[in-house]
């Protein structure tokens, strides 16, 4: 049984630097779930974030709660807080992370390591730029390509990533976010799609289809008000978790899905997707967002260059 956590004040502790590590540290896993979690305020993103599961996210909080002796944090149906001496023990290992990881960009960098660290939505990053792997690198002039699909801003204070590429609107950019484009968007469906229910006859009409959705309806009703319809009905379809789950949905016959060329010219050139309509409707963009300066500045420079010159010959 994990020994109880205090609520009284701590006694006072003599460091001994002398003393070895052992003993003296928790486990690292246990202070890397937990520094998870109280940046994200939530144990689904924190697993999310390091890549195991919520339940094992729990466990090493609390197996860390047990070493430490104190509770470290409350669980509330807004997600967790940090308990006081959780606030202190987060202080200190955020900013040993933050070292730990700043000192290690510099020396791979200096080692010929240089591995590019790409964030990306994880539609353009899975049907834009997976493809183009090794044009990127060679492009670039890196040893290798690490890509995440993920639609999260990373922490470069962190050296989590080099850069960024996300999708808002450009009225919301990040402070120094690079606009990149803002697409066509339209809707497209599938052929067997098509086969059973038909084209929609019109705009209004297709409001009544069974259209596929990211985490909201947003998206499909800022693109209808941008076409000019008033909707005085509740749009229907799966809501999915992303754009890309979205594409692979409509391939799959579920329903008509917004898209791009950036990410459909393949799937509609070889008639696995079918565009409805004939419009030119622009909902957000694409940008950019690098790491702070850094020894890797003229290696950011390359990829900006690269990917904006891409963007504008796909679009």
């Amino acid at each position: 049984m994990p020994a109880p956590v205090r609520s009284r004040p701590p006694k006072s502790v003599r460091f001994d630097a002398e003393r070895p590590l052992a003993g003296r540290l928790p486990p690292l896993n246990m202070l890397r779930a937990f520094e998870a979690a109280g940046r994200t305020g939530s144990m689904r993103k924190a697993a999310h974030d390091i890549g195991i599961s919520h339940t094992v996210v729990s466990r090493h909080i609390r197996n860390l709660e047990a070493w430490m002796g104190w509770k470290l944090l409350n669980a509330g149906p807004r997600g967790i807080t940090l308990t006081q001496e959780g606030a202190t023990l987060f202080s200190v290992v955020t900013n040993a992370f933050q070292s730990i990881a700043g000192t290690s960009a510099q020396l791979r960098s200096k080692a010929g390591t240089d591995a590019l660290h790409i964030w990306c939505i994880p539609g353009l990053a899975t049907r834009f730029l997976t493809p183009r792997l090794d044009d990127i690198r060679q492009s670039v002039s890196c040893g290798e390509v690490l890509l995440r699909a993920i639609d999260r801003m990373p922490d470069f204070s962190r050296a989590e990533a080099d850069l960024m590429i996300g999708f808002t609107d450009f009225d919301r950019l990040p402070d120094g976010a690079i606009p990149l484009l803002q697409p066509r968007m339209f809707p497209v469906v599938s052929p067997a799609w098509l086969d059973v229910n038909g084209n929609p006859s019109s705009l209004e009409d297709l409001t009544r289809q069974p259209l596929i959705h990211e985490e909201s309806y947003e998206q499909w009703a800022t693109w209808f008000k941008k076409a000019g319809l008033a909707i005085n009905h509740s749009l229907t379809g799966p809501r999915l978790w992303d754009a890309n789950l979205g594409f692979d949905a409509a391939l799959a016959g579920q329903g008509i899905a917004l898209t791009s060329n950036l990410l459909a010219a393949r799937e509609l050139e070889d008639g696995r997707l079918v565009e409805l309509f004939e419009t030119d409707i622009r909902v957000g963009g694409y940008f950019l967002l690098k790491r702070p300066s850094s020894v890797a500045d003229e290696q950011l420079q390359r990829f900006q260059s690269w990917i904006e010159r891409l963007i504008r010959e796909a679009e």
